[in-house]
């Protein structure tokens, strides 16, 4: 009888797999090295060794990074641009901003399709949507002869004010349909009808670059987990946080960009609902990189402004994320300043740290917590081992000696320059947008987050630290908590004050139809399905807009115009409500709910940790070396309470609760870890 939910998601490091059983209610994980090759491999591999029956399972969730790994290396199908005659070159001409506004020769790299690969056709629809020029067809058909000489395999159709009139681009699309019969082909008013020509261009063609290859990967994971006896969807998570079936991923691919990094947030809110907390700073730390994302009031940002590369806007909604070089592989080295530095170079999984004994030389923040001895001699439950002698030698080679310190100290040193670099990271997603970090929690999770939480929370005044029961496979338990989720949009300018009603109304159930239509697509009932109306506004004569969500029936608009003006005083610091307020966009969330796990509180029994496995000497900075208790997490019980320092080993990562700080483990399991010196000034 089907009873397992599985979740996997796949890192640069390791692949972690989550089991949860329906009947038991009880939760199993196990962790894979990841294979960068063919990240199917590496699921397939934690699923037979999690010993995991597939013809058991009644939802299998994943979270992948295929999609933004191929933005990042490139590696794409032959691909071309198709669009109206002279706007060949809108994806270089960009909204002329830069990453670095000081440095004059770094510049942006080049479009996802090259200059050479991007066709132009005749026609022009001007921007109330009206037909000033009507498509070539003959040219058009001559353009998808070269096409098909070429080999192309995936076109982007992109016409200018397509969003306001996409007749052109659906029979530019049938067109090449019926010339290229086994190319892909997406639009851009199908994948983002909207305004600004570089925004919807740039996502048009990133959805065409990746359809043959996310389509095709999800296609050979969908086939090998049927063979292997699933019957169900695969669902895969988006950059939403909502999940997408194989259907829609074909349609939908550019989706998937940001996948992996959504899952941890997800989890996050969902350990900080089950701990009480309304606010939260998620501190998702793996081998190579940091996601900061941060929950307020209940809810996770959300943000259309993103990319995996400087330049080439991917506007979908996404949950905010804050990705920096940080990670138990990133380097440390000195500067030409004779700076210590940490990242955001990473060693990887391959050669890896040098305590990994793999070939590597250069010292990471993994060797710096092997040197002081805050990680033990094996990761993941000795499918790794590490070599302290080779972390210390590297330390001194490229650290210590130049910087006329011994091993422990210099160490030390580059945990600090890591800790600081994410609590920056911190302030930016937090202090940033008008919230206070002292106010929220902090949940350290990832391989290696527990490693750092306290330090980091530290630098930020930050009270509490919750460690959840399975850090280093947390952002796999997200993909078990999220829903299927599309977004939908119309672009609808008017004054707020002056939009006709009825008019809306009709645009809002334009929307609707289209999301019930996708939904039952993607076999969900009615009763399962929500619709949340979204709108978007901006003061008259603004650029950027804020979305609120819109209420139904009388009044409904208005309440939307107040909630703007809140939102945009947090956002901004300032109202201003006689100035007019714009409609720029309406848009439309489409929810169906999927059925989750639920999870049973454990009842307080104990209220020590019980004897420690062993004693060893750690390294606490100003502490120096202090003999310090080391603790399995399997055999700490609800309710156990301790003061630190103290060391806490398991098989997916090891947390560390330093002097002048107070531990206890929760209903839930969670490890809260609570500043003392922070705690009793909130308190006070």
């Amino acid at each position: 009888m089907s009873n397992l939910r599985v979740a996997v998601d796949v890192g640069g490091t390791f692949t972690d797999v989550c089991i949860f059983d329906e009947e038991t209610q009880r939760m199993r994980v196990t962790k894979v090295p990841s294979t960068p090759a063919d990240p199917m491999l590496a699921i397939l591999s934690g699923v037979e060794r999690a010993e995991v029956n597939l013809a058991d399972v009644t939802l299998f969730s994943h979270g992948t990074t295929v999609a933004t790994n191929a933005l990042i290396t490139r590696n794409f199908p032959a691909a071309a641009m198709v669009t109206t005659k002279g706007f060949r070159d809108v994806l270089e001409i960009r909204d002329g901003t830069k990453d670095d506004l000081w440095d004059a020769y770094n510049d942006v790299s080049g479009p996802y399709i090259r200059r050479r690969d991007r066709f132009e056709v005749t026609e022009r629809v001007d921007y109330a949507g009206n037909i000033v020029t009507p498509l070539d067809e003959e040219e058009a058909r001559r353009l998808a002869a070269v096409l098909r000489k070429r080999g192309v395999t995936t076109v982007a159709v992109c016409f200018i004010n397509s969003y306001a009139n996409a007749e052109h681009e659906i029979r530019m699309r049938k067109i090449l349909e019926e010339e290229l019969p086994d190319a892909t082909v997406s639009t851009s008013a199908e994948i983002l009808p909207e305004i600004f020509e570089h925004d919807r261009f740039n996502t048009a063609v990133s959805n065409a670059v990746l359809g043959p290859l996310v389509s095709g990967y999800v296609s050979r994971l969908a086939d090998e987990l049927k063979d292997g006896g699933y019957d169900g969807d695969l669902l895969l998570l988006h950059s939403g946080g909502g999940s997408m079936t194989p259907r829609m991923v074909k349609r939908y691919p550019v989706r998937l960009a940001a996948s992996g990094i959504a899952a941890g947030a997800i989890a996050a809110k969902h350990i900080a609902q089950q701990c009480g907390f309304e606010n939260a700073v998620s501190l998702d730390m793996g081998g190579t990189s940091t996601d900061i994302a941060l929950v307020s009031d209940g809810e996770l940002r959300i943000t259309k402004e993103w990319q995996v590369e400087y330049g080439h806007p991917i506007v979908f909604p996404s949950i905010e994320v804050l990705t920096i070089g940080a990670g138990g592989g990133s380097i440390a080295h000195i500067d030409i300043a004779g700076s210590l530095r940490n990242g955001p170079q990473s060693a990887g999984a391959d050669p890896g740290p040098a305590c990994y004994n793999m070939g590597g030389e250069e010292p990471t923040n993994s060797d710096a917590n092997v040197v002081l001895n805050r990680l033990g001699s094996t990761l993941a439950g000795g499918a790794k081992t590490l070599d302290r002698g080779l972390a210390q030698a590297a330390i001194k080679r490229a650290i210590a000696e130049p910087l006329d310190m011994n091993e422990a100290e210099a160490a030390h040193a580059i945990l600090q320059v890591a800790n600081a670099n994410m609590a920056d990271a911190v302030r930016l997603i937090s202090i940033r947008r008008g919230y206070d970090p002292r106010d929220f929690a902090l949940l350290a999770f990832g391989g290696a987050g527990a490693l750092h939480g306290v330090e980091v929370a530290r630098e930020l005044n930050i009270p509490t630290v919750v460690v959840p029961p399975n850090p280093g496979v947390t952002s796999a338990l997200g993909c078990l908590l999220v829903d299927i989720r599309h977004d939908l949009s119309a672009m609808y300018t008017a004054i707020a004050t002056e939009a006709d009603p009825e008019d809306l109304e009709s645009k809002y159930k334009a929307l609707e139809t289209e999301a019930t239509a996708r939904l039952r697509h993607e076999g969900v009932a009615a009763e399962n399905s929500i619709l949340q109306r979204i709108i978007s506004m901006r003061y008259q004569g603004q650029w950027r807009s804020l979305a609120v969500n819109m209420g139904t029936g009388e009044g409904a608009l208005e309440e939307a115009i107040q909630s703007f003006h809140q939102q945009h005083e947090r956002e901004f610091a300032f109202r201003q409500d006689d100035q007019p307020v714009e409609i720029y966009q309406l848009q439309l969330s489409a929810v169906g709910k999927t059925p989750k796990p639920s999870f049973a509180p454990a009842t307080k029994r104990v209220s020590g940790p019980g004897d420690p496995d062993s004693i060893r000497p750690v390294y606490f900075g100003e502490d120096g070396w202090v003999d310090t208790p080391v603790y399995d997490r399997t055999k700490l019980g609800a309710g156990a309470t301790f003061a630190g320092p103290a060391i806490i080993d398991q098989l997916d990562s090891t947390t560390v609760v330093p002097p002048r700080t107070t531990a206890e483990i929760d209903e839930w399991l969670n490890i809260r870890i609570h500043l003392t010196e922070f705690k009793d000034e909130q308190e006070a």
